[in-house]
């Protein structure tokens, strides 16, 4: 019985899909820091994670047995992509599945720094009856400025000028404007127009660094200020300085460039005790709907590729769509992408008197990947003979 190895509280759904495909499904609260995980992949052909658990090189390099990666989450900067590409381990993850929980959470927190409903919410808990409209505006009539216009970015822009709200964007790649959005020719100039201003921009290395004292100082004076991304891309120090100083009147994160591992470990941030500035701990896509959806979704591309050999969204593999086999035997090939390859493959084949039913082929970058079916069983002499070849990655009989 193969062994799936999941961690960092994943919803049960994940589990339960696992098992029902024949797994022996482990299951861990928290990550796992490198040492840690190199000694429970010990024999494990499936990895479940979230964003806490750092899948480097080195890990890949001790887990042999490791075929499928599935990330719950949107993210995938957490997993060395090429490395486990180069040894054959598909990876999967949830770029759809929460898109509606964090759109939610930002117009939430939105609305509430724009109302300073967290100043009043203190003074209240601490006795103090502030009536009062200063400061205090409607969303309707302000414009919104999206960094990031991908899956979020694009359903946040439609929600907020069903709210009344006038949205601008920018992004590095071409995008279709929904609705009534204007792209901008540069953050910079989003900045200088916004009222609010979100990041959903992707965890690309280039994104480091993205946010700082410099683009403060761009934003209007009394804007408001979201990351719900990736934690690495602002300057927080920054982002406290302008805060302190007036400057931003406001500012939701939900996204730390150090993050605790596990629930109840302790964190510090120099964010902490501003007033009107949200804190939430990664939360964004953390509903209960949205967990079910991710368990579901990831846990069902790993066990359909180890059943069928389907790539179908894939971070890191040629993709192809396959249905399951139906009376034949299945061989997926991953390999160098070379001149010659599925020459030599389909040689190799009818050197074992093997007729090919159906054969698709798919390559990326440097990887090749051949799905072939036959009517007759594989035999072993045929895995040995590709298995040496030098352009070889991985085997992957399904049936």
């Amino acid at each position: 019985m193969p062994k799936a190895l999941l961690l960092e509280n994943l919803h049960p759904e994940a589990r339960v899909i696992l098992e029902t495909a024949g797994f022996d499904v482990q299951t861990r609260t928290g990550a796992l820091d490198e040492d840690e995980l190199v000694e429970a992949l010990d024999g494990v052909t499936v990895l479940g994670i979230r964003s806490k658990t750092q899948v480097t090189e080195e890990v890949l390099a001790k887990a042999p047995e490791l075929l499928v990666i599935g990330t719950y989450s949107i993210g995938t900067n957490q997993i060395d992509l090429r490395a486990a590409a180069e040894r054959g381990i598909a990876t999967f993850n949830a770029p759809f599945s929460n898109t509606r929980s964090v759109v939610e959470i930002a117009l939430a927190d939105i609305i509430a720094l724009t109302r300073r409903l967290t100043v009043l919410d203190k003074k209240m808990h601490a006795g103090v009856w502030d009536k009062s409209a200063e400061g205090s505006h409607e969303v309707r009539g302000r414009t919104l400025g999206i960094v990031g216009y991908g899956n979020i970015g694009t359903q946040l822009s439609v929600l907020a000028e069903n709210l009344g709200m006038s949205v601008i964007f920018y992004d590095i790649a071409e995008k279709l404007a929904l609705g009534n959005a204007r792209k901008m020719p540069s953050m910079d100039a989003l900045l200088a127009e916004a009222d609010i201003v979100t990041l959903h921009v992707d965890g690309r290395p280039g994104n480091a660094g993205l946010f700082g004292a410099d683009q403060f100082a761009l934003m209007k004076p009394g804007a408001v200020f979201l990351n719900l991304s990736r934690g690495f891309i602002v300057d927080c120090t920054a982002l406290r300085e302008s805060v302190e100083s007036g400057a931003i009147a406001g500012a939701a994160v939900d996204v730390f460039p150090v993050e605790p591992k596990r629930r109840g470990d302790p964190f510090d941030s120099e964010l902490r005790g501003l007033d009107n500035v949200i804190l939430s701990p990664h939360t964004g896509g953390s509903t209960e709907e949205a967990q079910e959806n991710i368990g579901q979704f990831v846990s069902t591309k790993t066990r359909d590729y180890l059943a069928t050999g389907s790539t179908t969204l894939s971070v890191n593999m040629p993709n192809i769509a396959l249905d399951p086999p139906d009376g034949v035997h299945r061989l997926a090939y991953l390999h160098r992408n070379i001149p010659g390859v599925l020459a030599n493959v389909n040689q190799t084949f009818a050197a074992f008197g093997l007729n090919i039913e159906a054969q698709m082929l798919a390559t990326s970058g440097n990887l090749g990947y051949v799905v072939t079916d036959v009517p007759d069983a594989l035999n072993p002499g045929l895995l040995d003979e590709l298995g040496r070849r030098p352009e070889t990655i991985r085997l992957l009989v399904v049936s």
